[in-house]
């Protein structure tokens, strides 16, 4: 038996190889294919664009698929949602749909483009947004370059943004967050209700969360004298307890621990101070709460 996993094609697709890479399933593919390989024959996957993924995993062409909150929602589909692995193009964090203008309009806010025409790719999500807010405005699909389209085309936009940069570039002004979205693995709901797809399913969620959870962490080791153990343990900012280890010479111990990689540069040179000796900063692949 074989699980059927949708990937995102396009924008998501690198990041996403390399996250199920740390995840331990190593997938290639040509650059004319649409169908990795992969080092687990209990997995076959295809290559397909984010939007149209949610639509085929509620027909049951795929069991599971990785692809957007944002793309569920637009596609009103039934499917499970099984996990929220934050990360995106270019960052481990959520992307933002935005409502922007041209930094030369007189749009303050949703209010202001009553009657007027908003290009964006997610139609229905914007739609809905319109009606949250009592607004009546046409709403046109954007096959691309959206950002280009105000304001000679139409009066605004809804499109997503990671970092802000490309709005910024073409001289646009954010007005309101329309949607916070993430990547999410979905489930068939067949799929989902079958005892060895579903535990596949988890066992692969698992894995992802727990590279997503590895990717801003790195573990430290480092000697000791036992003399020194609490002026260190001050200092370290841990999971849990540090494990400690008992070596040859009883003056001295092992320690490790997994801290934020953040604030790696300031806490060794502490830690090198407060007594520790022999200091190896090392990268996880996961970290499983």
């Amino acid at each position: 038996m074989k699980l059927k996993l949708g990937v995102p094609k396009g924008s998501l697709q690198e990041a996403t190889f390399s996250l199920l890479s740390k995840a331990g399933f190593h997938f290639s593919v040509s650059s004319r294919s649409y169908f990795p390989s992969i080092d687990d024959e209990e997995l076959e996957a295809m290559l397909i664009r984010a939007q149209e993924l949610p639509r085929y995993v509620e027909d049951g062409v795929f069991d599971a698929a990785l692809t957007g909150y944002d793309w569920i929602i637009e596609s009103g589909v039934d499917v499970v949602s099984v996990s929220d692995l934050i990360y995106s193009k270019q960052s481990m964090r959520k992307v933002k749909w935005v409502l922007a203008v041209h930094e030369s309009s007189s749009v303050k806010s949703v209010k202001d483009l009553e009657g007027k025409r908003i290009a964006t790719e997610i139609v229905n999500i914007t739609k809905n947004y319109l009606a949250k807010n009592k607004v009546s405005a046409q709403v046109e699909f954007s096959w691309g370059a959206t950002e280009v389209k105000t304001p000679d085309l139409v009066d605004a936009i809804v499109e997503v943004t990671e970092t802000g940069s490309s709005l910024r570039a073409n001289k646009l002004r954010i007005v309101d967050v329309v949607l916070e979205s993430n990547t999410k693995l979905i489930a068939n709901t067949k799929s989902w209700n079958d005892a060895w797809k579903r535990e596949k399913i988890e066992n692969l969620a698992m894995l992802l969360q727990g590279a997503i959870n590895a990717g801003s962490k790195v573990g430290l080791k480092m000697n000791l004298r036992k003399s020194d153990v609490d002026k260190v343990l001050r200092l370290i900012p841990a999971l849990r307890k540090p494990t400690i280890s008992h070596l040859a010479d009883e003056q001295w111990i092992a320690l490790e621990t997994i801290i934020d990689e953040e604030v790696v540069r300031k806490i060794i040179p502490q830690l090198k101070r407060a007594g520790a000796e022999g200091i190896i900063e090392y990268p996880l692949n996961k970290v499983i709460y």
